[in-house]
């Protein structure tokens, strides 16, 4: 009897913390794939309303049809926001449309940054469709607003964005903050899409260490949807002079597997940054990575593991895997380039970068390098210094023609 008593209280235990673990779903707040635009939009901001108080997780139902939904969502504090999805990196696929399926929101505002996020917020697991804009045609790119974007109107702490994948974004994540309202504790991770604009994630005032972690942009991201973009677009976006990823004043930024390709910049590490970035591939790029700085003091950034094309969106003399100005310390371990051809886009006519690194400014910096492979590029030297008052030092390093590179410039010697 009393082992009976004690099964009855587990199981009603059981039942209770299942309940208080349901995810409420977003269509019993009338949220559906038959509604229109606004009706949703409205809907689903009713849902967050409600969920803000206590805390609770919005399930994106997976559907046949997407849902359609307006812009200017307000992703409240405490409230999740989860679809049933790990990344889609070729897009999941309508067994007769051209349509993604599952947990699916289908954008056509063209007025309003689709969601905006606060403080304990996380989305999760969803795909996120722009069904009018271009795959072909560079001239009907449609310059959407951001899909994700951080508070501008308060302090946002603590936003959790994982297995995320965007078909046709303009620019996937806007967290370029407010000063007024400096942001903290971001985390992307298992990102998929390929921006418009060239940009993936921009963060500006993200301060006490965000992460980038395993993110991958290319161009070949609606295969299964609508087919990869054309040559024509993938130039179009390589023509617009950005980067796909770009961080300024952060405290120790961690980047860690990160992808792009058929974009101008890889990283913008900008002058008010500082951090680690590691295990990367930025391919066809003119510029892999832009490293900056603004003080000796911490302006410095540990780059490893790592590899660049760059060979593309300029004429050759233009074309850097890296470049260093400005003040601080760079530390470039075991990172190597090579160009070459490729049909998705149009490189130059030579398949080369210009050097390896372009050292620019005048001010001193210094700069490590050990370990690293450089090769396919046009000058007689891996290092163009304009710079005379950098201190560089390569160190187990290999040109173009695969000798021994041990240098070291020091303009006080």
């Amino acid at each position: 009897m009393k082992s009976n008593l004690i099964l009855v209280l587990i199981l009603m235990l059981s039942i209770k913390l299942l309940n208080a673990s349901e995810i409420t779903s977003i269509q019993e707040f009338d949220v559906k794939p038959e509604n229109s635009p606004a009706i949703n939009k409205i809907n689903l901001q009713k849902a967050i309303d409600w969920a803000s108080a206590s805390g609770s997780a919005l399930l994106v139902d997976p559907s046949e049809e997407p849902y359609p939904i307006d812009g200017g969502i307000i992703l409240k504090r405490n409230v999740s926001l989860i679809g049933v999805h790990g990344p889609t990196p070729r897009g999941t696929s309508h067994p007769t449309k051209k349509q993604p399926v599952g947990s699916v929101f289908k954008i056509t505002d063209k007025e309003n940054a689709f969601i905006t996020v606060e403080t304990g917020t996380q989305i999760k697991g969803i795909q996120f469709w722009y069904p009018e804009q271009t795959i072909k045609d560079p001239a009907e790119i449609i310059p959407y607003k951001p899909t994700i974007k951080v508070s501008e109107t308060s302090r946002t702490q603590g936003v959790y964005l994982s297995c995320l994948t965007f078909y046709g974004e303009y620019l996937a994540f806007d967290f370029n903050a407010n000063p007024k309202f400096p942001c903290e504790l971001m985390v992307f991770e298992h990102c998929y899409g390929y921006p418009l604009s060239g940009e993936f994630i921009r963060m500006n005032y993200c301060y006490d260490v965000p992460r980038i972690l395993h993110c991958h942009v290319n161009p070949a991201i609606q295969r299964y949807v609508g087919g990869q973009y054309s040559r024509e677009v993938v130039d179009a976006v390589i023509a617009k002079k950005t980067f796909t990823f770009s961080i300024n004043h952060t405290d120790n930024a961690q980047l860690i597997d990160l992808f792009t390709f058929g974009t101008y910049g890889g990283i913008l590490l900008d002058g008010d940054s500082y951090g680690q970035l590691t295990n990367f591939n930025f391919d066809c790029v003119a510029i892999g990575i832009l490293k900056r700085g603004n003080n000796t003091k911490n302006r410095n950034w540990q780059i490893a593991q790592g590899s660049i094309i760059a060979n593309t969106g300029e004429k050759v003399e233009n074309i850097h895997p890296i470049i260093i100005e400005g003040e601080g310390h760079t530390s470039l371990s075991n990172v190597e380039a090579f160009s070459g051809g490729n049909n998705a886009l149009t490189t130059v006519p030579e398949n080369m970068s210009w050097d390896f690194l372009l050292v620019r400014g005048d001010k001193k910096l210094t700069i490590s390098i050990w370990g690293s492979r450089m090769r396919n590029y046009v000058a007689d030297s891996p290092v163009s210094i304009e710079n005379n008052q950098a201190v560089i030092q390569f160190t187990g390093c290999f040109d173009k023609d695969e000798n021994l590179y041990n240098m070291t410039f020091d303009p006080s010697r």
